[in-house]
């Protein structure tokens, strides 16, 4: 399973707070992960240069068709206009018709707690899907 190590970006004041998203993303066809694969590392070489963001984690499973991601930034709006911003805007909306399933969570931490655990953040997203609040 390949899988991009979490990567600092910026290293936060210990006494402050990180807002964390984790994502599970599934395409539906094996024919899709190629394109999807390619484009995710577009959008992680984005996240090195985002203004506000601590770091970064991909897991990609292509036999699997998911594609893992885990981000810590310095808030909500940090995120959101990372979200909004070229490359990372055209790529979520051109891979849109190829996406099966997709499940998001967020949380706050202390940013002394930065690098966040997959495990923490895969048990998140699974209790995200069980309950989908």
């Amino acid at each position: 399973m390949p899988t991009l190590r979490w990567t600092t970006v910026s290293t936060p004041a210990p006494d402050t707070e990180a807002f964390v998203m984790a994502s599970r993303l599934e395409v539906r066809s094996l024919n899709d992960v190629p394109r999807f694969f390619l484009k995710s590392l577009a959008a992680w070489k984005q996240v090195s240069g985002a203004p506000g963001a601590y770091g970064a984690s991909l897991i990609a499973q292509p036999l699997k068709r998911t594609f893992w991601t885990l981000s810590a930034w310095e808030d909500k709006d940090a995120l959101y206009r990372y979200a909004k911003t070229e490359p990372h805007r055209s790529i979520m909306n051109g891979l849109r018709s190829t996406m099966k399933d997709s499940v998001f969570t967020f949380w706050q931490v202390p940013a002394a707690d930065l690098p966040i655990d997959w495990t923490d953040a895969r048990r998140r997203l699974a209790e995200q899907e069980r309950t989908g609040a």
